[in-house]
């Protein structure tokens, strides 16, 4: 018998959700590691990298992959109507983590602007180019994401209909033929 129907109540197991999944619900901490991780990314490959726009493309598609990433996993989660709400929030609090890892960063000298080290007085310019970048990725997504949810809801309903068979009765021909 499968688990889902245990014979006896006291096999029922009630299984939590794994780890990733428990992150995910929380747009607080969901953010916050994105932007952690999103910070020590772009250090790295600031400092670290080539300069070829083969490989400064690349590492941008995986940067704008991991974000996106990491906020549908969140979004996932939660209705389409909460998106309006929950783009931008995740969008503060994650360039909010940023900056602290940027200020930290800063604190120990290893934080990058472009190819130099990047001082104090650039901290806001890069916030403010952080909240700018994210805010419109996140929202941007977020609509679309919203589109395709609401395109293919419909467009499974539409296939629901279709499928089922017609219980209305039919009229009985008196006619021979």
């Amino acid at each position: 018998m499968p688990a889902m129907f245990p014979r006896h109540t006291v096999e029922i197991r009630l299984e939590e959700p794994k780890a990733f999944r428990r992150l995910s619900r929380s747009l607080v901490e969901m953010a916050i590691v994105t932007g952690i991780l999103a910070r020590v990314y772009r250090v790295l490959i600031l400092t670290h990298g080539s300069n070829n726009w083969l490989y400064l493309g690349a590492v941008t598609v995986v940067g704008v992959v991991f974000l996106i990433g990491m906020f549908t996993a969140h979004l996932a989660n939660y209705p389409l109507h909460q998106y309006l709400w929950r783009a931008p929030l995740f969008a503060g609090v994650e360039v909010l983590s940023e900056m602290a890892t940027s200020a930290l960063l800063l604190a120990l000298g290893r934080e990058a602007n472009g190819t130099v080290r990047a001082h104090w007085d650039d901290f806001a310019g890069m916030g403010l180019h952080a909240l700018l970048y994210r805010g419109l990725t996140f929202v941007l997504w977020a609509l679309i994401l919203a589109g395709v949810v609401t395109l293919v809801r419909e467009t499974h309903i539409v296939h629901e209909e279709d499928d089922e068979p017609d219980e209305r009765p039919r009229p009985v021909s008196t006619h021979g033929g």
